[in-house]
């Protein structure tokens, strides 16, 4: 005669079967004790002892404060530490500081310790990072602006031995396509695509476009640029396209011939940024290249530097500190609960500015 089942049996089999049909997967956060004593209608010791049955077999953990969560299928259980390392590839301009602060910030008051590391957009310093944070192993997840993500990646092999360790991965503005990872960002082809199409309604058929070709960023706008001038009915022109890297990006004059001309017969130019296009109307004026009256000039990211040109330029808002709390967030949801999406596209609306002018016909000529 098969013995019957104690009730805290029960209640360990029923978690045992979810856990082993894969239901319920590692890093998952189990019920608590008070939702599985009124789920079962059993006392709370009986629960507990359930529990601490299958702590002993290694199928959860009990985190203090926390709460108790599945563990790995092996038998290996990720210990949570609440910590939470954070890789971005600036700090100290632009746009990163209101970003990182709001990752920073929405993490410690959840709790968490912050590991902050730069890289410069360099993978030998990305890879180095990586190393130290395999060593310590110390962290639950990993928050991620890759480093040239446009380009072959070594450091991939670091990143997916971090994910077999239990470690989640959340990148923010881009992200390495070879991982399987979220990503919180810019729709960076809408919202290129959408300020492409804004020029054509004014006038503008002769678009250049500057593009940087490390980043994956750069290659998305770049899409939606070719997009939205080819739905138009208008032939691409390759000859209007200029392609920077992230030395370029730092001092735009020393290719200021080659830029040059590509704009010229063009009456409009779309920038990656408004790092580019500030660099950029500032090179034109000492030119003698009049902005607006001569080319209208776009880009992405509604910075400072935005405002401070003369004129102001034309361009999409980065939601900076939103977007760092929603990375922030999503983060410690997915901590919580393995299947949430993580991942996340803001399309902000269109600043008009004073960089853009109504116009039928190209205006620069070659020099």
């Amino acid at each position: 005669m098969r013995k019957q089942e104690t009730k805290y049996q029960k209640l360990s089999n029923w978690i045992k079967q979810k856990i082993e049909t894969g239901e319920w997967k590692s890093g998952q956060k189990l019920y608590s004790e008070n939702e599985l004593s009124e789920m079962f209608e059993l006392s709370r010791q009986t629960v507990r002892h359930a529990i601490h049955v299958l702590e002993e077999e290694g199928l959860v953990e009990r985190v203090r404060g926390s709460g108790t969560y599945i563990g790995r299928r092996n038998g290996q259980i990720r210990r949570k530490c609440m910590n939470i390392a954070v890789i971005s590839t600036y700090v100290d301009s632009y746009i990163f500081p209101s970003t990182i602060q709001g990752i920073v910030q929405t993490l410690s008051e959840a709790g968490y310790m912050v590991q902050m590391a730069f890289t410069n957009n360099r993978v030998s310093d990305e890879r180095k990072i990586l190393e130290n944070i395999l060593e310590k192993d110390n962290v639950d997840g990993i928050i991620v602006e890759a480093a040239k993500s446009a380009l072959p990646n070594p450091n991939l092999s670091y990143y997916k031995e971090l994910q077999d360790r239990g470690v989640k991965l959340l990148f923010f503005n881009c992200k390495y396509p070879e991982l399987n990872a979220p990503l919180v960002a810019l729709d960076d082809y809408q919202v290129a695509y959408n300020m492409v199409n804004y020029l054509l309604s004014m006038g503008h058929r002769k678009i250049a476009g500057i593009f940087k070709s490390d980043d994956g960023q750069g290659k998305l706008r770049y899409a939606g640029y070719i997009d939205a001038i080819i739905k138009e009915g208008i032939p691409v022109d390759e000859k209007k396209i200029l392609w920077i890297d992230t030395t370029d990006q730092k001092d735009l004059r020393r290719i200021k011939t080659s830029l040059i001309r590509r704009l010229v017969d063009c009456t409009a130019v779309f920038c990656y940024n408004d790092q580019v296009s500030y660099a950029l109307l500032d090179m034109l004026h000492k030119e003698g290249i009049r902005v607006p009256g001569q080319i209208s000039i776009a880009s992405i990211d509604g910075s400072e530097l935005s405002l401070m040109a003369d004129p102001q330029i034309t361009t999409v808002p980065y939601p900076m500190k939103e977007l760092g709390i929603k990375v922030a967030e999503n983060m410690i949801k997915l901590l919580g609960d393995p299947e949430f999406d993580a991942g996340y596209l803001y399309r902000p609306e269109l600043i008009l500015r004073n960089s853009v002018r109504r116009t039928g016909a190209a205006l620069v000529s070659e020099s």
